[in-house]
């Protein structure tokens, strides 16, 4: 175990703390289970109580151009009320509910670059100290697989994936964040569309899936981006492949952008949850045209033969990006 010794608050001699999460990946709405190893400092501590913080690394768009920031978006009081001996070690297992709009991290074992993570904290002597922080795997809900399969079978190639700061207008998001996945066209959709962006919005009784394209322009038009939004079900059966190419032809065929996103800042139901190292928006809006960037943590394009989730004669190219782990030191540090 590689505890990490409290030195803020606490001063030195704190006690230690370890949080060792299970290995496999969770599920959005699903559960994160795991254990918080504490060993004591050169003398007692009550501890108040120890929490975990689900943070994320996002992109801001402002007034100024773009940002980033770190996100608190759940937190979770997972023991606490005892005191804990000079030397002492004691394990406190935990099992808690992620958010049904948790981002995705990988694809079949295969990373994007998201960045989120775990920060567990302890209440000690009225005292709050920032302990231990790690990484947290996602993996995508079946209904959100199949999906991403589909286009994969129909040519679209992965380019990124990222997390906005910000709420899509019109729909159930809960956060104050969404993930945006952005695919190259396939071949056959080339010469409309300059790229595809896919958001999941998940929720307990099924998946909203928001497709943005920045459309090509004609001759005598400019490009301009459409904005379709479908509902499905976590158990649907359907013909995948043809019901997301029948989402392509309603993008393209779209004329008119989908709502409008709402000013930037956190939804009530997570007002408590608060954030920090954002800049200041001033109450900026999102425009009608293409709102992502590079990203945070991009994974590699994958072109246009395919999409990087495994389908057969896909290419697979979603790599781990240093930026995970920087991000998590620096953070951590900090």
């Amino acid at each position: 175990m590689v505890f990490k010794r409290l030195l803020g608050s606490l001063g030195v001699g704190a006690p230690a703390v370890d949080t060792i999460l299970d290995p496999a990946p969770a599920l959005p709405g699903g559960t994160l289970t795991g254990q918080v190893h504490l060993k004591g400092g050169q003398a007692d501590f009550e501890i108040e109580d120890i929490t975990l913080e689900l943070v994320a690394r996002v992109e801001v768009e402002h007034e100024d151009g773009e940002g980033e920031g770190v996100v608190v978006f759940d937190r979770f009081v997972v023991g606490g009320g005892f005191r804990l001996g000079a030397e002492e070690t004691r394990s406190v297992p935990f099992q808690v509910a992620l958010p049904w709009e948790t981002p995705v991290t990988e694809l079949h074992g295969r990373p994007l670059g998201i960045v989120l993570g775990v920060r567990t904290g302890l209440g000690v002597a009225g005292a709050k100290d920032k302990g231990d922080l790690d990484a947290l795997s996602v993996t995508a809900l079946p209904v959100q697989e199949a999906v991403l399969e589909a286009f994969g079978q129909l040519g679209f190639g992965f380019r990124s994936a990222d997390l906005e700061y910000g709420h899509i207008g019109g729909t159930g998001q809960q956060l104050p964040f969404y993930q945006e996945i952005e695919l190259l066209p396939a071949p056959q959709y080339a010469h409309q569309l300059n790229e595809v962006e896919l958001t999941f919005l998940a929720g307990p009784g099924g998946l909203e899936v928001v497709l943005e394209a920045d459309k090509r322009g004609g001759l005598f038009s400019s490009g301009h981006d459409a904005v379709t939004r479908f509902t499905v079900g976590h158990h649907d059966v359907r013909d995948w492949t043809a019901e997301v190419d029948g989402w392509v032809r309603q993008l393209v065929e779209h004329h008119a952008t989908y709502g409008a996103h709402s000013t930037y800042g956190h939804s009530d139901a997570y007002a408590g949850h608060g954030h920090h190292d954002l800049p200041s928006h001033g109450g900026h809006q999102h425009d009608d045209h293409h709102r992502s960037g590079a990203g945070v943590g991009t994974a590699v394009a994958a072109g246009a033969a395919g999409l990087a989730v495994g389908v057969v004669g896909g290419v697979v190219a979603a790599e781990a990006v240093d930026e995970v782990g920087d991000f998590f030191e620096g953070d951590d540090e900090g």
